[in-house]
């Protein structure tokens, strides 16, 4: 199996390999193969990497592809969106400076609030003893009953809300974000290969950038809800450090437990809708710097089942409404997208947020280039086929001039995968991989 067909194979089959296809591609960039696709756009002499036109009518111009006005159109599309990336990352480190700033300053002030309404109630004496007899008991609720009318938690953090947004303002307004692209088209029309270009282009200029293919995405979402559930359980303990700074107030022991059961409350409300506590971790990690703007490149883009409909929706309008640029591809336009009509409503109302957040383009070539055999005399090396003795000492050769050149020694690696499943990769060299095996 030479390492081209390795490649075709991990991307196509196996999307949730990336470390497979990652080897893959600079197996491929080694041998002069779409060199700079999918992170690997840098240009000559160290400059900043070239935009997606820029390469593409390069890779035009080498022979490495044959010139397709779909998809040079579309090239030019994701350099225009490109350009305007530039300026949007320096207003949203501007925007979350301010956003910064004011979360921490809202948090102080809530904090001060609670332990204000903590003082009324240790001087109020609002904890009752239950070992105090039956008129004691009633005589200190009706004590207490200007302190704390009975109005439940829920109205009880609306009116703190209220007051912290007189006492801080509102949440400061993201700007615009600049609209995104849904490519959409036959397969073998060049979509992926136009979105990794952009992709690759990104590098440098935007901080936060994912690239996902369908089935990746839909095994990190499993992930993010599990740990989004544990961290649930993980902070019903009092001893949770998201409470810590009760635990050095001087209050009685009751007037604690009240304050951890308002916390929790607030921590409940914000993440009851497990979707857009996914959302939000999707793209920055929690311990990463969140300035900046963010993009996600998502391949391959379907709703297969219930399931994928319902998280596609809650998640892209989350990452959408919160200012995240989409750069999409699917073979089907968005309204074809759920034609079995799975939770209708709320598939319109993603479809509205893309409409609403992206431009749709048709990449409308009839060609699909992965089956065109490479005509006598070009340089562009897809297989080496059928396995003659010239086949092999061909694809021989190109093995040990990779290898060669990196410098580095040949060994056997265990890659992970998802679920705790690995792959053997009998033979690799700085990240180029080789096996006799088909992998699938």
């Amino acid at each position: 199996m030479i390492l081209s067909r390795l490649h075709v194979r991990v991307t196509r089959r196996s999307p949730a390999s990336a470390a497979l296809r990652d080897a893959a591609t600079r197996a491929l960039a080694s041998a002069g193969l779409f060199r700079g696709l999918h992170g690997g756009a840098s240009s000559e002499h160290g400059r900043e990497p070239a935009g997606p036109l820029t390469l593409y009518r390069k890779l035009v111009s080498q022979g490495k592809l044959t010139h397709d006005s779909y998809q040079e159109n579309v090239a030019s599309e994701l350099d225009n969106l490109l350009s305007r990336l530039q300026r949007y990352e320096m207003e949203m480190e501007d925007y979350h400076d301010k956003l910064y700033f004011w979360e921490n300053s809202r948090e102080k002030e809530r904090r001060r609030l609670l332990v204000e309404e903590a003082e009324d109630k240790q001087r109020g004496g609002v904890w009752i003893d239950e070992r105090r007899g039956f008129l004691d008991k009633l005589v200190a609720r009706r004590r207490r009953g200007s302190i704390e009318p009975g109005v439940g938690k829920w109205v009880s953090y609306l009116n703190r809300e209220k007051k912290l947004d007189t006492l801080v303002g509102h949440r400061p307004v993201a700007p615009v974000a600049p609209k995104g692209l849904y490519l959409y088209g036959n397969v073998g029309s060049g979509k992926t290969m136009l979105m990794d270009m952009f992709y690759g282009a990104t590098e440098g200029v935007i901080k936060h950038r994912r690239r996902f293919h369908f089935h990746e995405a839909m095994l990190e979402i499993h992930d993010h809800m599990h740990d989004v559930w544990k961290r649930r359980d993980d902070d019903k303990s009092i001893h949770s450090s998201a409470f810590s700074w009760i635990s050095s107030l001087p209050f009685d022991t009751k007037i604690k437990e009240w304050l951890i059961g308002e916390e929790k409350y607030k921590q409940q409300t914000q993440e009851k809708h497990i979707l857009l506590a996914v959302a939000d971790k999707f793209l920055v990690d929690r311990q990463a710097n969140k300035t900046g703007a963010s993009i996600l490149c998502f391949d391959e883009i379907q709703t297969i089942d219930v399931f994928a409909v319902v998280a596609l929706s809650g998640i892209l309008s989350r990452l959408l409404s919160t200012g995240t640029v989409l750069v999409a591809t699917s073979n089907k336009a968005p309204e074809d997208l759920n034609q079995d009509g799975m939770q209708r409503d709320i598939f319109l109302e993603l479809l509205s947020k893309l409409d609403e957040s992206c431009n749709e383009i048709l990449v409308g070539t009839e060609k699909d280039y992965r089956r065109l055999i490479p005509t006598e005399g070009s340089t562009e090396v897809h297989y080496f086929w059928p396995a003659t003795s010239d086949a092999r000492s061909m694809y021989e050769a190109m093995w040990h001039d990779i290898t060669d050149q990196s410098g580095e020694n040949i060994v056997s690696v265990t890659i992970p995968v998802m679920f705790g499943r690995s792959i053997e990769i009998p033979q690799s060299c700085n990240g180029v991989a080789r096996s006799e095996q088909q992998i699938i």
